[in-house]
């Protein structure tokens, strides 16, 4: 059950992350998931009762398996900054940032900027667990964090199909009408 949750929660993440990396969403985008937010009810109460101001990335359970790596990468937002907090760290898995390495604690939060190129890699024989907890850079103002969860929030809407597609008005000026106008055209050439 375990492995079947981790995987289907992160088959488009792998394409960035590695096949070794899958997660379970608790949160992505401001959009609680409750159906694995109840596999994990003591985390999601206390998630909430501590009011973190979470950003739109969410919160989610890693994974890293046995002998596999992140390979370094930026995301590019330095307005969110993200916390790993160790759950079940085996000796050999670390993390890289920038041109600092360490290694998480059980228990304890790592505090990241994923701006900066970062890597992750586990040496160890068994799986890799942290918390990831993505949260508004504390140095915004209430009006960035508005603007910004503005413009994720439309992302999400039309990620999820919830804003149609509307090709440009210039791109649909060049294809042929179709119905009545295409017919029209089609009989009278045009005119």
């Amino acid at each position: 059950r375990d492995q079947e949750m981790f995987n289907a929660d992160s088959v488009w993440q792998n394409q960035v992350m590695g096949t070794g990396w899958s997660a379970v969403r608790l949160q992505r985008l401001g959009v609680w998931n409750m159906d694995n937010c109840r596999e994990f009810p003591k985390t999601y109460e206390l998630l909430r009762d501590l009011n973190i101001p979470l950003a739109v990335r969410g919160v989610c359970f890693a994974r890293q398996a046995p002998g596999s790596g992140v390979q370094p990468h930026s995301d590019g937002r330095n307005f969110i900054l993200t916390s790993h907090l160790g759950v079940k760290i085996p000796e050999g898995c670390w993390i890289k940032v920038g041109n600092e390495k360490r290694t998480w604690e059980v228990g304890k939060l790592t505090t990241l900027d994923t701006s900066f190129s970062h890597s992750t890699g586990n040496g160890s024989n068994e799986d890799r667990h942290v918390l990831i907890i993505d949260f508004w850079h504390p140095e915004l103002s209430d009006a960035e964090k508005a603007a910004l969860s503005f413009v994720y929030d439309l992302r999400n809407k039309f990620e999820s199909g919830l804003i149609p597609f509307r090709k440009p008005k210039s791109v649909a000026a060049n294809e042929e009408p179709t119905g009545l106008g295409g017919w029209w055209k089609s009989i009278t050439g045009g005119e």
